[in-house]
């Protein structure tokens, strides 16, 4: 992956030196974390965009065909998938017309109630979402450049924040 060239000082440093500076110390740890977590998620978000490219999706698409991969009859409805995903449905709608678009997943009806439309993965859906994870796993998920002791600390510390901003519930079940 082409990057650009490595900068002589870390700039969120500098900008936390800046703030303090300012008169503005009492945010200037939160102004560092927020502005590092918005970085490293451009970052991950590159990794991880360099794996799918050669597979067409995008990284919405993976997502949401791995979604589908986990459940019993490889089919949800709609809105769940979107409430899942923690997307807006008119995301889910796009990434299923894409989708199918590429003969990866389709549209059907629901079973016993006509007002819900299911998506469902095909075969080559799966095996493509089987061949992504591998890569993904291989490439970013299984080396995210955070060192291994380190890891269930920050997942913590990032799901305590997703728990108080009502990100989700404890104890509910899917």
């Amino acid at each position: 992956m082409a990057s650009a060239p490595k900068l002589p000082l870390d700039p969120i440093e500098e900008a936390h030196r800046q703030w303090t500076k300012h008169g503005w110390k009492k945010a200037a740890d939160g102004m560092a974390a927020v502005t590092s977590i918005m970085r490293v998620q451009q970052i991950m978000m590159s990794r991880v965009e360099e794996v799918l490219k050669p597979t067409g999706l995008t990284f919405a698409r993976y997502e949401l065909l791995t979604l589908l991969t986990f459940t019993k009859n490889g089919s949800l409805p709609m809105a769940k998938a979107s409430a899942r995903l923690q997307v807006h449905p008119t995301s889910v709608t796009n990434a299923v017309d894409r989708l199918e678009a590429a003969n990866l997943a389709r549209r059907v009806p629901h079973p016993t109630d006509r007002r819900t439309t299911l998506v469902e993965i095909t075969d080559a859906g799966r095996a493509l979402a089987i061949s992504a994870t591998k890569e993904l796993n291989d490439r970013v998920f299984g080396k995210p450049g955070i060192a291994d002791e380190d890891l269930d600390t920050l997942v913590r510390i990032l799901a305590r924040t997703r728990r108080e901003a009502g990100d989700f519930d404890e104890g509910g079940s899917w």
